[in-house]
């Protein structure tokens, strides 16, 4: 009678230890595992064109890109990998775009399995929303909205592929670049007409890049927003502030970079198009370049001022709750609203006729300093070991990995073993989050400590 008892004691004891762990530990594990398991299955010969078994450090980068919707590629995804291994890398980009916890959930849903409290905890942090509240009806919105954008997506792209590249491929074609362009992956499989030349070979074609871009941006800008427009539809004073300051910030973001890149490169690769094809290669640019990872410009021709808007887009990604990375467009909205405020000697952050908490100027500012920090260190690492490459190329490679991002000048396949990993570890860092990252190490519970006596120090 008494083992009985220490044995359920036992097993409550590792009960309560599960329940114990952070929902940020959690969720990062639970990509982690992803990661794993595609890395296993891109292994396999059966993964490969050539039918031979593909390095275990080349599958973890690839499958960890795909996971983290990344984009960023060791080999080109059409000349590697087979029907097999593309279908693995799909089967990522949706798992890792939508979240793990949101295909969890549908398949609970289901098979009629009840959500449980501490389910709906895991999936309030998947999905960053902002309570409990509707949790599983905005949970049916994303998975239902996800099909039909998807899906309208990959008809439209068949429309254009299926002349190119005959009704079986054209189709397949277009669901694949459909669900990556929706997941903001990046990944493509135009190494059938040159390998690694992503979408340069429809830089005159508006109807292909107009459709990615939408799909890009209804994917970045987050199921909440989603879930304010089909309550509100139009009515966008009845928006939540979050959904504001979404929309208004990857508007600026869009149309200013769009803008931007224009100037920047039209004696350069936009100077052969007609007005009309310069401009929608702008905007493309601009939109792709915050999270999405497609190019119809080369990266490697990008003159130096454009490089530098790369850089700064590919830090800034898409908005929270969404299937992009990066700091967020919120992180960067808080912190140039913060710096406002303060050049004008305001004593609140007021926006949209709301005021901003403390607590989000600190966390944003978190974010950003992590953010920066990762980079930086990365980068010394990089170069350190990678003497060859250029600081130019590696910052590159750095913000398109931890942005989750997908860019590159060409320098993925130059890079070592080290720097590979770097990367690795960077893409996965973009997904999890940069400060969920570090919590994973240093999140522990302590007492409230005493509050020390307050001093001024010189700022600036």
């Amino acid at each position: 009678m008494r083992r009985r008892k220490s044995d359920v004691s036992g097993s409550r004891s590792i009960k309560d230890r599960f329940y114990a762990v952070s929902y940020t530990r959690i969720i990062a594990s639970g990509y982690l595992l992803l990661v794993l398991l595609g890395t296993f299955l891109l292994m396999l010969p059966v993964a490969a064109k050539s039918g031979e078994w593909t390095s275990f450090a080349d599958a973890l980068t690839t499958a960890t890109s795909a996971s983290c919707v990344t984009g960023l590629v060791v080999f080109d995804t059409f000349t590697h990998w087979s029907l097999f291994g593309q279908f693995v890398l799909l089967g990522l980009i949706q798992i890792g775009g939508l979240g793990y916890m949101t295909i969890i959930t549908l398949f609970s849903l289901l098979i009629g399995r009840k959500i449980g409290l501490r389910e709906r905890g895991l999936l309030k942090e998947s999905t960053n929303a902002l309570s409990f509240s509707g949790l599983i009806s905005l949970t049916k919105k994303i998975i239902i909205g996800t099909v039909l954008f998807e899906l309208s997506g990959a008809v439209l792209l068949s429309v254009r592929f299926i002349p190119l590249f005959g009704p079986k491929r054209g189709i397949y074609y277009g669901v694949f670049h459909a669900v990556s362009a929706f997941c903001n992956a990046g990944f493509d499989l135009m190494g059938v007409l040159e390998p690694y030349s992503s979408l340069t070979h429809f830089s005159d074609d508006a109807y292909v890049l107009l459709t990615l871009s939408f799909l890009i941006f209804i994917g970045g800008i987050g199921f909440i927003v989603w879930d304010d427009f089909l309550k509100h539809r139009f009515h966008l004073r009845k928006y939540r502030l979050h959904s504001k300051i979404v929309l208004a910030t990857s508007m600026i973001l869009n149309l200013g970079g769009a803008a931007a890149l224009y100037i920047l490169e039209y004696r350069n690769q936009l100077c052969d198009m007609s007005v009309f094809d310069g401009i929608v290669n702008a905007l493309f640019a601009s939109v792709t370049t915050r999270t999405a990872g497609f190019n119809a410009i080369s990266c490697e021709q990008l003159t130096p001022g454009s490089v530098l808007l790369h850089l700064l887009y590919m830090l800034i990604g898409g908005s929270p709750g969404s299937t992009a990375g990066g700091m967020k467009t919120t992180t960067f909205a808080v912190l140039m609203l913060a710096a406002w405020a303060n050049m004008r000697s305001y004593k609140h952050i007021n926006v949209f006729g709301r005021r901003l908490g403390g607590d989000i100027v600190r966390k944003a500012l978190t974010v950003s300093l992590i953010y920066m920090a990762l980079v930086f260190a990365s980068s010394i690492l990089i170069s350190f070991t990678n003497p060859a490459l250029t600081l130019s190329q590696i910052l590159f490679e750095v913000a398109s990995a931890i942005g989750t991002v997908g860019l590159s000048c060409g320098t993925m396949g130059q890079v070592n073993l080290f720097g590979q990993m770097v990367l690795t570890l960077l893409m996965y860092c973009g997904r999890v989050g940069s400060m969920s990252f570090a919590l994973i190490f240093t999140e522990t519970k302590r007492p409230t400590a005493v509050m020390m006596p307050e001093e001024k120090i010189m700022i600036g």
